[in-house]
């Protein structure tokens, strides 16, 4: 679907790109499906849990760092302000960077204020945000209550430009509109690509690099800056730690990179179609494979494919070795995956390129296309590389699910991202996991080879968790674990 920034709100993930919530089958039969919606969404007559497209939209806009976020809505809503805060100060303490941040700021809306609208405190709270935090631009993310009575958040900016000098941009992130929370990423990168970054002027020698959190050890960014170096181009870290500046001018970039499909789709593709810069579409830059297509793709578009092959080649001949080693030692271990859609199949394909056997893979989400209508990456290349055609399931963090699929599976190791406290249940089944909470955790052959040594020695020391699961108990009964995994899917 062709990106259309006059628009106030870009579509949600269901509508735009065919996003479904609900599978249970394979991998070959879903990856067959993919890019003609043959798979279908399946809806859940129970669901125990999931996440808001509000708090994706909020995490990624929170860590500009002189921009301001009001939250129109409830106090609740703005509860998500302590997960972005801690975040946000992690990677800036890991950067030793400053910690100071312009400002979250919420309307508190009341029930009053569904019956006679909020408009005014709206207006009244953007403008003592500037007044007090002076930020360079303030986003204003809408919630379930204001979307709901149709607050014009529109109007708003018309009415507030002659008194706020800096940019006001509408974040249509309401929950209710979506069950892809993944959808709020989009919503976030619609308002910067529609009121933030400007025409180019002219082009410079940035990269564009959309990421989460820019990794938690900073040591990530080092290497993405080193290897970015070989090809005379400086990278720009969106959004985390970015400023309102840097944002202005995405538009002067030489590309594009990434280091998640799901998170890149719109802005990747935005700044190409409005703006010119190219999109480098490739594997995710994580394990071998991955870190290789990711870096001679973005080479050939710099024409500089020689001297990132001659770098390669020496970081080959120092890490690959190692990894070798610990590929022996991991060789048939047998492992479930539970990742957003993007880094489930990415690190599927990691752990085939360690030797190990992928029993069960599950994606809290699956987008049937991205934005420039062609299959994920990550995707194709498991339809056409994959060695066993595992289980897999779509899952929006229903627990009970999963927990299901572990019991019956018993692999020798679980992984997964986030939330990080999803590794508590397999522990408790005594079954080890990784948690991969840096997105550069397996970046490059360094990456690759630290990874490596981490799940070895996951797969290896399980006193921990074999005490774990010997004093504790989850709350399924037997009944629960000899049922389908679909077991609450209905057409």
């Amino acid at each position: 679907m062709k990106i259309n920034l006059k628009n106030n709100e870009v579509a949600v993930r269901e509508n735009r790109l065919g996003s479904i919530t609900a599978y249970n089958g394979s991998i070959k039969d879903f990856a067959e499906k993919s890019g003609c919606a043959g798979c279908g969404d399946k809806k859940r007559c129970f669901s125990q849990s999931s996440m808001c497209n509000n708090m994706c939209a909020i995490g990624q806009l929170f860590s500009i760092y002189d921009a301001a976020i009001v939250q129109h809505g409830p106090s609740g809503c703005a509860a998500i302000a302590m997960g972005a805060f801690m975040n946000d100060l992690l990677v800036k303490a890991v950067g030793k960077k400053p910690k100071e941040h312009s400002a979250y700021t919420c309307t508190d809306m009341q029930e009053s204020d569904t019956v006679f609208g909020a408009i005014e405190n709206l207006k009244d709270v953007i403008v003592e945000t500037y007044n007090r935090y002076k930020p360079k631009a303030i986003f204003v993310a809408a919630s379930c209550v204001s979307g709901v009575i149709g607050e014009d958040m529109e109007s708003v900016i018309d009415d507030l430009k002659d008194i706020v000098p800096v940019p006001i941009a509408p974040v249509h992130c309401e929950g209710f509109k979506t069950q892809i929370w993944a959808s709020g990423f989009d919503a976030a990168f619609h308002a910067v690509l529609k009121y933030i970054v400007k025409p180019a002027q002219k082009k410079t020698n940035k990269v564009n690099v959309i990421n989460f959190a820019g990794g938690t050890s900073w040591n990530s960014r080092a290497d993405v800056t080193r290897l970015l170096a070989v090809m005379g181009v400086e990278p720009t870290f969106l959004l985390s730690t970015s400023t309102i500046e840097e944002l202005e001018h995405l538009s002067e970039a030489v590309a594009t990179v990434s280091t998640c499909g799901t998170l890149s789709s719109y802005l990747g593709n935005g700044l190409e179609q409005e703006f010119g810069v190219p999109f480098i579409r490739s594997l995710q830059p994580h394990g071998i494979k991955g870190y290789e297509d990711w870096a001679l793709k973005l080479a050939k578009e710099l024409g500089k494919e020689e001297e990132v092959k001659a770098y390669l080649a020496e970081e080959r001949r120092i890490y690959l070795p190692q990894i070798e080693e610990f590929t022996k030692k991991l060789k048939g271990k047998r492992a479930m995956i539970a990742m957003g859609p993007s880094y489930s199949q990415n690190y599927a394909r990691i752990l085939q390129e360690f030797g190990m056997v992928v029993e069960h893979v599950t994606s809290w989400h699956m987008d049937d296309l991205y934005d420039d209508g062609t299959v994920p990456h990550a995707l194709q290349y498991q339809m056409d590389n994959a060695e066993n055609d595992y289980t897999f399931s779509v899952n929006d963090l229903q627990n009970y699910e999963f927990v299901n699929i572990l019991k019956k599976l018993n692999p020798d190791v679980f992984i997964t991202r986030h939330p990080a406290g999803m590794i508590v249940w397999s522990m408790k089944l005594g079954i080890p996991a990784y948690n991969v909470r840096d997105e550069y955790t397996s970046f490059g052959y360094v990456g690759t080879l630290r990874f490596a040594k981490a799940l070895y020695y996951t797969v290896t020391n399980k006193s921990f968790t074999d005490n774990l699961a010997k004093h504790v108990k989850l709350p399924y009964n037997e009944w629960w674990y000899h049922q389908p995994a679909d077991a609450f899917f209905v057409d």
